[in-house]
């Protein structure tokens, strides 16, 4: 094959790999169908709470799927709206709290959510645990872990498809699948994704908690709070993955205005 043919499907293969990412339009591309990225998921999910101190009765565990079902019915208002409803096709929600010191939380393809019971002194309060499950939900309607692994096929497995690179490569098949979607990272609610994917998990996450009735103000506290839990050991904003605590702040502050349009006490 030539290399004019070959640039040829290159583009073909990006432009129908095209998708827009709700709320900020951005256009993004994933190789990978959004049926095989939640049936990994499912499985992945499955397989952590087996391994994982789940949390299933008690006021912290009624708070976590209290606030995830909110969040939950604001997306798929946004959705129908939109008339975007499917784009969540295919989704199983729910919402667990796993006993973990560790501060953090994510949110996998198709609705499954983890909460590690160490961020819940940090969020201090449901509105605060709004700011995390809106956050972490945006990143997965917005299908940035599925962009993530994308991109990761594409470099370290030459865009092979999934069905085939789980059967040639399972294994580093799989280790893509868990760094795209950061499960069992120590970062915090900050999973690694790139700085353009948190800005968007923050703007997409204050509409969210905003249409299920939180202030969204309390994003910029619960930010404040996190950034003073690092004690000045963050490194510079251009050798880190995220904007810098006082970026992240300062955008969100601007962008306030447009969530409480959607705010509904």
């Amino acid at each position: 094959m030539n290399k004019k043919i070959l640039s040829y499907l290159v583009i073909a293969l990006f432009l129908a790999a095209c998708a827009t990412v709700p709320i900020t339009g951005r256009q993004q591309v994933s190789i990978i169908p959004a049926s095989q990225m939640q049936s990994m998921s499912f499985s992945n999910y499955s397989q952590f709470l087996k391994e994982h101190k789940v949390v299933r009765t008690g006021a912290q565990a009624a708070l976590v799927k209290r606030v995830g079902q909110r969040i939950q019915k604001a997306v798929e208002a946004y959705f129908k709206q939109h008339k975007m409803s499917g784009h969540l096709k295919g989704y199983q929600w729910e919402f667990n709290l796993v006993d973990d010191p560790t501060v953090n939380a994510w949110c996998m393809p198709g609705g499954k959510v983890v909460v590690y019971s160490g961020i819940l002194p940090v969020t201090k309060n449901e509105a605060g645990l709004a700011v995390v499950l809106g956050h972490e939900i945006a990143h997965a309607v917005a299908g940035h872990g599925g962009e993530r692994m994308s991109q990761g096929m594409l470099v370290q497995l030459g865009g092979m498809a999934l069905d085939k690179a789980l059967q040639e490569k399972p294994e580093q098949t799989k280790n893509l699948f868990m760094s795209a979607f950061g499960m069992g990272a120590q970062l915090g609610v900050m999973l690694p994704f790139s700085r353009l994917h948190e800005s968007e998990a923050d703007h997409m996450g204050l509409i969210f908690m905003s249409m299920a009735g939180y202030d969204p103000h309390t994003a910029v506290d619960f930010w404040k709070r996190m950034a003073a839990m690092k004690n000045g050991s963050a490194p510079p904003e251009f050798l880190s993955t995220h904007p810098s605590d006082q970026t992240r702040i300062k955008q969100i502050e601007k962008l306030l205005p447009e969530a409480m349009k959607y705010y509904k006490k």
